[in-house]
């Protein structure tokens, strides 16, 4: 073998090292999002539903009135 052809060689085995450590990189990245999505999806706080009722509703300020009589 000649000079050139061991320094073209050594520059494809470097690159492909680097392409596939940035392969790595990439999926452990995104392995470290998933993981931590449904962390924060479990932080939320349902709020209770309001019902659009008309007409009469006892409320707590009603009952204490009744209490006083």
């Amino acid at each position: 073998m000649s000079e050139k052809q061991k320094d073209t060689e050594l520059q494809n085995t470097n690159r492909r090292q680097f392409l596939t450590g940035l392969g790595v990189a990439a999926a452990a990245g995104a392995v470290a999002t998933v993981a931590t999505a449904p962390a924060q999806a479990e932080s939320v706080v349902k709020a209770p539903e309001q019902k659009n009722a008309s007409g009469y509703r006892e409320t707590q300020h009603i009952r204490d009135y009744y209490d006083s009589l």
